[in-house]
């Protein structure tokens, strides 16, 4: 096992599987989970963060409660990547309000974006003023959501 690779036990596995399911309990709650006492479950967690197990803190909206009914994953090509630089083009997305993510990707496509909306009329006019005129866009592939169900993984 090289230096790099992080030890984890199944004490650990269980932390992050509680935490990913519900990151607001308490050490106290899941040392109980876990038949850990709060002080043992709180030294594991703070282990863990300065492993870099755990990303930065986000909080998880509700699209839907907050008026975005549509969800829209986009495959973009670029025209010709020689003529603008992806830096350009990813600056330009990124200004974008509902784009939520943007994932520069191999494959058929160049980049991925998670696009949110209020409904269908409301992402047409998002894709027609604000993604088909980014610098470079060529070919758009657009998926609409329309289940999302959250799988802890491999841990």
């Amino acid at each position: 096992m090289s230096q790099d690779t992080m030890e984890l036990d199944d004490i650990d596995r269980g932390l992050i599987r509680a935490l990913c399911e519900d990151a607001t309990q308490s050490a106290g709650a899941l040392g109980r989970e876990m038949g850990l006492s709060q002080p043992a479950t709180w030294r594991r967690i703070k282990r863990l963060k300065e492993l870099g197990v755990f990303g930065p803190r986000r909080v998880d909206l509700d699209l839907e409660g907050l008026g975005f009914g549509v969800t829209v994953f986009l495959g973009i090509k670029l025209a010709t990547k020689g003529r603008v630089s992806l830096e350009d083009f990813e600056r330009a997305v990124r200004a974008i309000p509902e784009v939520q993510t943007v994932q520069h990707v191999l494959g058929l496509f160049d980049y991925r974006l998670r696009v949110v909306a209020q409904d269908l009329p409301d992402f047409e006019r998002v894709l027609r003023r604000r993604i088909m005129t980014l610098p470079g866009v060529g070919n758009v592939e657009a998926n609409v959501l329309l289940s999302e169900e959250r799988c802890p993984g491999p841990i």
